[in-house]
């Protein structure tokens, strides 16, 4: 049955007057008499008596009335999510991201894109920037969040946040004295960072601007998490060198305190393949507004 079928018997049903009715709908009233005899003939049934004075629903009419009005509103929103799905509306993206994104950017990029694209649905995964890498090249992930510099090939990428430096401190640490740490003070102090493999345009970057201050780090560990630096830094059993926002949720017993770098800053980047998809597009759009 064609939908404006039911939306005439609907409306005739509503109204009970073919004049009217016919006027709801734009159209003239024999096309509401042709298009309201053509459903009952499709069906088999009788939905209206009607005389030269009054239309009335039969009982059959009666019953079938919510089922074409839910009908209708069913058409009305597939129409909708066609239309909203065509504007990248509606759909998944798939998001990795570095856990020291969690504290603040992550945060704000989810209430932002909720607030704008309600109806996308967003899948996060805390994964390395290389396990990123591999997910965006082989489609299972739309975009990531990773510190850049990244030079892969078919990756692009976007810086969207610098970050100074900081240092993770047990509490009665000797470097806690200081309002801002001058690089040369690590020079014989054994420091947490983050292991090479997990970020490594991160990890050169950082040791480079190291040793143009003339310290060449000592290694307490090489680690995967920012958190689990923080954890040992709690623990007693070492200082930890991350970037600010990776910081900003210290556990019991850490302070911080900035470390001078002079200019150098920790980048991270957003990173994606390509833009294929209407949603795709439109996130990336909206990201671009927000980051």
């Amino acid at each position: 049955m064609e939908i404006k079928h039911l939306k005439s018997f609907v409306t005739l049903a509503e109204e009970l007057h073919f004049g009217r009715a016919a006027q709801r709908l734009s159209i003239v009233q024999p096309a509401l008499s042709t298009q309201i005899k053509l459903l009952e003939e499709e069906l088999g049934v009788r939905l209206f008596e009607r005389n030269r004075h009054s239309v009335m629903l039969t009982q059959v009419g009666a019953v079938f009335l919510p089922e074409a009005r839910a009908t209708l509103h069913q058409a009305a929103h597939a129409a909708d999510v066609a239309r909203a799905s065509g504007r990248g509306e509606i759909g998944r993206v798939r998001f990795g991201f570095v856990s020291s994104v969690l504290p603040h950017l992550l945060p704000a990029l989810v209430r932002a894109l909720h607030r704008r694209l309600p109806r996308v649905e967003l899948e996060l995964k805390d994964m390395p920037g290389p396990d990123q890498a591999t997910a965006l090249k082989i489609g299972q992930l739309d975009f990531g969040l990773m510190r850049l510099p990244a030079v892969i090939p078919g990756i692009q990428t976007r810086e969207v946040l610098q970050e100074t430096f900081i240092l993770a401190l047990p509490g009665e640490h000797p470097l806690a004295a200081y309002d801002s740490v001058p690089a040369s003070a690590l020079a014989q102090v054994p420091v947490f960072v983050l292991a090479r493999r997990y970020a490594p345009g991160f990890y050169d970057e950082l040791m480079q601007s190291l040793n143009s201050h003339g310290v060449q780090l000592q290694m307490a560990s090489e680690l995967g998490e920012f958190t689990t630096m923080l954890a040992l830094v709690s623990a007693g059993l070492g200082i930890g060198l991350l970037p600010a926002n990776a910081g900003r949720a210290l556990p019991a017993n850490v302070i911080s305190r900035p470390l001078d770098l002079g200019s150098y800053r920790a980048t991270t980047g957003l990173a994606w393949v390509d833009l294929n998809s209407a949603v795709k597009l439109t996130v990336f759009n909206l990201l671009n507004e927000i980051l």
